[in-house]
């Protein structure tokens, strides 16, 4: 898998997914075998740009791997701007969302809501891919709905701009993350465009990883959803493809070790009050990987230091 002059070590890459794919997250499924980590998206918003959360997600010269940046918005000279400021700190491949399904970004014609406007669509990748000198990717839906898949459509203009890999999730936007994805459309676009396709959407094993690889003739996969609390999904896809032999599941002492390794860079990153915090999600989504914890999860999100919480992760292990 190449995008631009970067070649991917494998062809297993990390989706953007918003207040998940933050550094400490990146950093710890880069070690265990993606092959490249996209970022949280980031506002084309310059007046955001200097509030803390943007902050934490703007400054990418210490990243692990190859730097992928994604930026939301749907005004062509702010988005080119963002991507010219996020080159400036650090970023070596600038990804452009037209797939985030949320309300919120879609009531602001970004993400997702842009598929229904293939002109607007044209002018921003075209604003993007000639802002800056790095490779420019694409992040995209089937389409706005099931009566209106226009995928195709829409990587051909991109073809044209110039970008370099198109990812397509398997759903339209008004599916949102309901059903099953569907990899027709993305089999459909692969026969039909020279650039990289990367495939999304329920990869959660590494069967299902082939299978869509084997289907569709994508040149990657991308994990999102199927990668919280299970990072070592990576590895053990990587391993599948390459042997078509199952890896075992981690021990409990690696699990801990990579819990433990995971809240402390949430803690050094972000700080110790919104660290502890942010780490109950992913603590909630390691133990889903485990049985009879729902009472541990419960008493786990009631505490409110770092020293309490990594005493209290030791203590479920022994």
């Amino acid at each position: 898998m190449q995008i631009g002059s970067y070649k991917l070590d494998n062809p297993v890459i990390l989706a953007p997914m918003a207040g998940i794919t933050d550094q400490p997250f990146r950093r710890l499924c880069w070690r265990l075998g993606a092959g490249l980590t996209v970022s949280e998206m980031v506002s084309s918003n310059p007046r955001v740009w200097n509030s803390k959360k943007s902050l934490d997600r703007m400054v990418h010269l210490d990243e692990c791997g190859i730097r992928s940046v994604q930026i939301a918005g749907s005004d062509p000279e702010l988005m080119a701007l963002a991507a010219q400021h996020n080159v400036a700190n650090g970023a070596q491949i600038i990804d452009i969302n037209m797939g985030c399904p949320a309300k919120k970004v879609n009531k602001k014609l970004a993400g997702s809501a842009l598929l229904q406007q293939p002109e607007l669509v044209e002018k921003i990748l075209d604003a993007v891919v000639q802002a800056v000198d790095v490779p420019v990717t694409l992040k995209i839906r089937t389409g706005w709905s099931p009566e209106h898949r226009n995928a195709l459509q829409i990587a051909k203009l991109a073809e044209a701009a110039g970008i370099q890999s198109l990812a397509i999730h398997g759903r339209t936007r008004a599916c949102m993350y309901k059903g099953l994805a569907e990899y027709d459309t993305i089999k459909a676009v692969k026969k039909e465009i020279s650039i990289p396709i990367v495939a999304n959407g329920d990869i959660t094993t590494p069967e299902q990883a082939k299978h869509v690889l084997d289907y569709t003739g994508a040149d990657a996969i991308m994990i999102g959803r199927g990668a919280q609390g299970n990072p070592w999904l990576f590895r053990e896809i990587n391993h599948f493809l390459s042997t078509g032999q199952h890896l075992d599941a981690p021990k409990a002492e690696e699990v801990k070790e990579v819990m433990l390794h995971h809240l402390d860079n949430l803690y050094t990153h972000y700080g110790e009050y919104q660290g502890v915090r942010i780490a109950r999600k992913h603590v909630g989504w390691y133990l889903k990987q485990l049985a009879d914890t729902d009472e541990f999860r419960s008493q786990f999100n009631q505490l409110e230091s770092a020293l309490v919480q990594t005493s209290a992760i030791e203590q479920f292990f022994e």
